[in-house]
């Protein structure tokens, strides 16, 4: 009887030991499965966030829209056009040039105006003291010039003649005291004909010394 007890025992040491053995097991597989779940939780998240990096890398390396190299070329007398020339410059980011003569105009007024009908009767082409060696380079020529007689001043055609604007945007700009643009864009057209000639702007001598708005305002409507 003693012995049948014995092997009853022992039997039941055996069970218990191998339960005990099996509950181990499982818990580290559990362990083990919710560790491999982290790991295939923030390998996602890393991958995610490298995807995310190259998506930014590449919208910031791909080239956008090619901007437009502009050039202002402007002759003002009194000053009125180079006030605005340099409002475009500013809001434009362009280059600028000031169409000087080589021989200067007189600081007398009433000299100059007659002086100027006196050039348009010759059609006289005055000479300009520098040049633009670079203006292939250039995309956009803001042209300005002030309104003299109803027409630009004959230095203005010196410059179309001597620069080949095909191919280019020409945005004209004048002052005046209050005869507007005249014939010029026409003229400019005529003058340039392979070249794109926009909607020209004008502003009047007494708008000169704060032209930002009109000028801003031009712009947007030019889309340049």
């Amino acid at each position: 009887m003693k012995k049948l007890t014995s092997i009853i025992m022992i039997f039941a040491l055996l069970l218990s030991f191998a339960a005990c053995s099996n509950s181990t097991n499982n818990d580290e597989a559990s362990t083990s499965a919710q560790q491999s779940g982290e790991q295939s939780f923030y390998t996602t998240e890393e991958t995610t966030n490298e995807n995310d990096s190259s998506e930014i890398v590449t919208q910031n390396t791909e080239p956008s829209e090619t901007d437009l190299k502009s050039l202002v070329v402007y002759f003002s007398w009194s000053g009125n056009t180079k006030n605005v020339a340099q409002a475009i410059q500013t809001q434009t980011n362009s280059d600028i040039f000031e169409i000087v003569p080589e021989v200067p105009y007189s600081d007398d007024y009433n000299t100059v105006v007659d002086f100027a009908q006196e050039e348009q009767r010759e059609n006289a082409r005055p000479a300009i003291a520098d040049s633009i060696e670079n203006i292939d380079d250039y995309n956009v020529i803001y042209v300005g010039y002030p309104n003299w007689w109803g027409d630009m001043p004959m230095i203005l055609y010196t410059f179309f003649e001597n620069y080949d604007l095909s191919g280019k945007t020409i945005a004209p700009f004048c002052t005046s005291g209050g005869s507007g643009l005249s014939n010029t864009v026409n003229e400019i057209k005529e003058l340039e004909p392979n070249a794109t000639v926009t909607d020209g702007l004008h502003i009047g001598s007494s708008s000169a010394s704060s032209p930002d708005n009109a000028v801003s305002n031009w712009l947007a409507e030019l889309g340049l």
